[in-house]
């Protein structure tokens, strides 16, 4: 193993001279430094990380607290966070909570141990006011970002998120203008903000057009593939009449298509269908699905931008950026006959 005092002899230098070129030190000559990275680089030097940590007091390690790398809205959000921190000298400690409050508590925790200089978390929400793990986070003043919405327990922390409220009235409101207007809405976990965001955007866009609210028309869904079939089992169990969908995340949306399609029913002719996320199942599914495309990239790179002001001392403001509707052939004007019933 190369070590500073076999660079420092093959440069003719001092070990002390090497520690200061490899840091970027500012009283040496850039020539002397480019010498000395070169030669350290030839002799295959590798800095010795727990000796950087005890000097500097910073290990140069963030940790990422998501529910799970399958869930496809959080792949180009880990892309821009993992690109941002090795452009800043950080590696990136990855673990998922599977939306367990358990599980990311310990996941926290593993992160806390590692002395972690920052902390990306996309919180498991509840209904908690106050949330333990979250608070001794705060009390260490762990520099943290949280990806999404904020609720109570985790308010206190800056954030970035989508504006899913305005990006959900964007949504009914092409269905509205399609002529819809019967619209069932296909909501996902109760607790999470997010929910509650897109379900008022679709209240407000049918507020807007003198339309009522029917609570008949707003279901529980989930936020998976099987619970959005599920939840178009129950529309085409209850005789519902009505000529379009809105679906809280393309994932639900590509379910509940599914179960239509499989019960005979053809996309739009006789029933649109709308999702959230512009996730890639959503552009290659059977009949590509109308949706919005969330700023995934884009959150990564501003939780990155926000996470280093944090580490700089300052306090920067919280992010919320906006989707973009994308119209596709999944949505289309209502059937001139409305009932949506099973066929025989």
């Amino acid at each position: 193993m190369t070590r500073l005092r076999d660079i420092a002899r093959q440069a003719g230098v001092a070990a002390n001279t090497v520690s200061k070129a490899l840091r970027d030190a500012p009283d040496l000559s850039p020539a002397t430094k480019a010498r000395i990275r070169l030669l350290a680089q030839q002799l295959g030097y590798v800095p010795d990380s727990a000796a950087r940590t005890l000097r500097t007091r910073r290990t140069k390690l963030f940790g990422l607290v998501i529910s799970s790398m399958t869930n496809p809205i959080y792949s180009r959000v880990v892309l821009a966070i993992e690109e941002g921190a090795h452009e800043m000298g950080y590696d990136v400690l990855f673990a998922h909570t599977l939306n367990i409050p358990e599980r990311e508590e310990a996941c926290i925790r593993q992160m806390l141990s590692r002395r972690v200089d920052g902390l990306f978390i996309a919180p498991v929400y509840r209904l908690a006011s106050e949330v333990r793990i979250y608070q001794e986070v705060l009390a260490r003043r762990v520099p943290t970002v949280v990806l999404g919405h904020t609720t109570p327990f985790c308010n206190q922390f800056i954030n970035v998120e989508t504006d899913d409220l305005q990006a959900s009235y964007t949504v009914t409101r092409h269905l509205l203008k399609l002529g819809h207007r019967r619209i069932a809405f296909l909501g996902g976990p109760p607790a999470t903000p997010w929910t509650q965001e897109r379900l008022e955007g679709y209240r407000q866009a049918l507020r807007e057009a003198n339309l009522e609210e029917d609570d008949k028309l707003i279901f529980t869904a989930g936020r998976t593939l099987e619970e959005g079939a599920a939840a178009a089992r129950q529309i085409l169990a209850e005789d519902s009449d009505i000529t379009a969908v809105q679906a809280v995340n393309d994932l639900v949306a590509a379910g509940c298509a599914e179960a239509f399609l499989e019960e005979g029913f053809q996309i739009p002719r006789d029933v649109s269908i709308a999702g959230f996320g512009n996730i890639l199942l959503g552009a290659h599914f059977r009949t590509p699905l109308t949706t919005t495309r969330q700023p995934k990239f884009r959150l990564g790179r501003a939780a990155v931008r926000t996470m280093r002001e944090l580490l700089l001392g300052r306090q920067p403001e919280s992010s919320r950026l906006p989707a973009e509707l994308i119209v596709r052939a999944s949505t289309g004007t209502p059937p001139a006959a409305r009932q949506l019933r099973l066929l025989k």
